[in-house]
């Protein structure tokens, strides 16, 4: 059975830092990523990275926001740095099962940036 337990997230102030984690377990992964969900708005792609560590960033998190993953534990991790008050939001980790093209979600953690 795919787990994925997000770990992190919680509050902090304009341009602080926090660090969010994914331990994915029940299959080996390819593409994992991370997403997120402001209120009233659409769920969004924050960051993807592929089993051969190659990382991908929306516009809106370059040069702020830093996916890593280690293959041997199968988590994922998001370091974020100059957050916003628009990166308020939960957050979401996303994984896809190795050669196949099922995605799971985790329960999604809560990140607040205030001013």
């Amino acid at each position: 059975q795919v787990q994925l337990v997000e770990s992190g997230g919680g509050s902090v102030q304009v341009g602080g830092s926090m660090r969010l984690s994914c331990a994915a377990s029940g299959s080996i992964f390819a593409a994992m990523a991370w997403y997120r969900q402001a209120p009233g708005k659409q769920r969004e792609l924050v960051a993807t990275i592929t089993v051969t560590q190659r990382p991908n960033y929306a516009d809106s998190v370059k040069g702020r926001f830093t996916i890593s993953r280690d293959n041997a534990k199968n988590t994922v991790t998001l370091q974020m740095d100059s957050l916003k008050p628009e990166d308020t939001a939960v957050y979401y980790c996303n994984a896809r099962v190795l050669r196949e093209t099922t995605t799971y979600w985790g329960q999604g953690t809560q990140v607040t940036v205030s001013s």
